[in-house]
């Protein structure tokens, strides 16, 4: 039964085959394929094109009922940006005086163009930046001189830091006797009186040692940097401290630019040399003044320099 339906169906389709050519024609498959290829083509366009349309106008009530209206800041931004930028005038006055101030100007002028300039030219040739930079340096500068002038420097000067030259050369000595007691010498003399001379110094300060800043030039460079962002914090404005770039700058050209090169300065044994020179050289030293050094001093090797016959050999 199975057979004789599956026949009568296959019989029944070759027939309607058949007359289908018979009528349309060889090719009416192809036009058929090719008529149901565009009906789904010409309702996938239009289906597409009432969907466009539909959601433009859906767009446009959407934007005009609760949308915000377009911003103005950014191509206003740009505009000004492409205007001539006017020249920043900077005031050139530090201290008050005219001696103070030129070499304070020729110091900021050295840091910027050593550790600023060489690199900054490279990325920009705009002016403000550095510009902004001096400003803030000289911001500095004057806060830090007008905090100075409040400070009663006379009890400073007559008092704390003589007890502090006093405690250094007592320091000093101190590791010079333990270096003359010492019978072993087996390291150089350099490096063993520098450990008697902190060994002395904890003994005598006894909360504090400063080997380490002294010693080390990488942890001598981490001091300066610390003390010269503490500066800042009490001499910036909020402002300008809290702009960690900026900030960043002007610790670096501090503490590079002009502390550790005074520091190394007023370390070299010929500049404390010249410096001793040039303020005795209108100075006279009397009788009594060069008896009364004599008789502070207790060193045997310190008064046998001063002996005459000495002095006369030399000279």
């Amino acid at each position: 039964m199975f057979a004789e339906a599956s026949l009568s169906i296959w019989g029944w389709g070759g027939l309607g085959v058949v007359l289908f050519l018979i009528t349309f024609g060889p090719f009416a498959i192809f036009y058929l394929a090719f008529y149901i290829f565009c009906f789904i083509g010409g309702g996938f366009a239009v289906t597409l094109l009432y969907g466009k349309i539909n959601s433009e106008k859906h767009l446009e009530k959407c934007e005009q009922s609760y949308l915000p209206p377009t911003q103005i800041g950014i191509p206003k931004t740009l505009d000004e940006m492409k205007l001539e930028m006017k020249p920043i005038k900077i005031d050139r006055r530090l201290t008050g005086s005219s001696f103070i101030d030129e070499p304070l100007q020729q110091v900021i002028q050295f840091a910027l163009r050593d550790y600023i300039q060489y690199w900054y030219y490279t990325l920009s040739e705009d002016e403000s930046f550095l510009l902004e930079i001096r400003q803030t340096l000289q911001n500095a500068l004057v806060q830090f001189s007008t905090r100075s002038k409040e400070v009663d420097w006379q009890p400073y000067f007559t008092t704390r830091l003589v007890d502090d030259f006093a405690t250094h050369l007592r320091v000093f000595r101190k590791a010079q006797d333990r270096l003359a007691e010492r019978e072993d010498k087996q390291r150089d003399i350099t490096e063993e009186l520098v450990d008697s001379f902190f060994e002395a110094e904890v003994e005598m300060e006894r909360k504090v040692c400063r080997d380490v800043v002294c010693t080390s030039h990488k942890d001598e460079e981490g001091f300066l940097r610390d003390l010269c962002e503490l500066l800042l914090y009490l001499l910036l404005p909020p402002g300008d401290f809290h702009n960690k770039n900026m900030r960043y700058f002007l610790r670096e050209v501090l503490a590079r630019g002009v502390l550790l090169p005074l520091i190394n300065q007023l370390s070299d044994p010929d500049y404390i040399n010249q410096f001793v020179i040039w303020m005795i050289r209108d100075s006279s030293c009397n009788y009594e003044a060069f008896m009364n050094i004599l008789k502070l001093t207790d060193k045997p090797a310190e008064l046998e320099i001063c002996d005459d016959n000495k002095l006369r050999n030399r000279q």
